[in-house]
């Protein structure tokens, strides 16, 4: 019986065993970022004092991943921090990620006023605040005045250092955020080591 050609050269046998390990590897890694889980550092003062600069975020993927598989839009909780697709980003200039936390939902009237947000809806025609959800992780004083209604397909979303000059988002530029643009809710931080949580 005649050997076959890996049998007569084990080191090719070996070379093709490890390029076919690394490829495995490579496409586990791209199906686990684009649909399980996604880590990302926070660059900024905007989530202080929740998250810092250097912070090392893992992002959940899963319930987008379901979301879409049901051709659904993800939709996260009111109060939740998630991380989106910066809808302003260029190409080398800014961010392309951003992470903020989840104020109010399509169709509901937010207004800023005398440093405290206020959300109407059908369930709460009086207003109530939404960062009494939080447990005081944003600031108590809330810089700006907005009046507006959240689109379609959108979110209202802020960061948690709320002084003047510390966070664009939804108050101050950066706009509403499309449902599209979500990346996924926070689940971990990571690093520091000293400082690992849930979310």
């Amino acid at each position: 019986m005649n050997a076959t050609y890996l049998d007569r050269h084990p080191g090719v046998k070996d070379a093709l065993g490890i390029m076919v390990f690394v490829v495995c590897v490579l496409i586990g890694t791209l199906i686990i970022n684009a649909f399980i889980f996604r880590s990302f550092n926070v660059e900024g003062p905007s989530m202080e004092p929740t998250m810092y600069t250097g912070d090392r975020l893992i992002v959940n993927r899963l319930p987008v991943t379901i979301a879409q598989l049901q051709n659904k839009s993800y939709v996260p909780e009111r109060g939740q921090v998630i991380v989106f697709k910066n809808p302003q980003y260029v190409a080398g200039l800014g961010e392309e990620y951003i992470v903020k936390r989840v104020i109010a939902f399509p169709g509901e009237r937010v207004v800023l006023k005398d440093g405290q947000y206020t959300v109407y809806n059908d369930e709460h025609p009086a207003g109530f605040n939404p960062d009494d959800q939080n447990h005081g992780e944003p600031g108590k004083f809330t810089a700006g005045e907005v009046d507006t209604i959240v689109a379609d397909n959108s979110l209202f979303v802020s960061g948690d250092h709320r002084a003047e000059g510390f966070s664009k988002d939804s108050r101050n530029g950066l706009g509403q955020i499309p449902y599209y643009d979500v990346v996924g809710p926070v689940a971990f931080r990571i690093f520091p080591f000293d400082k690992i949580r849930t979310f």
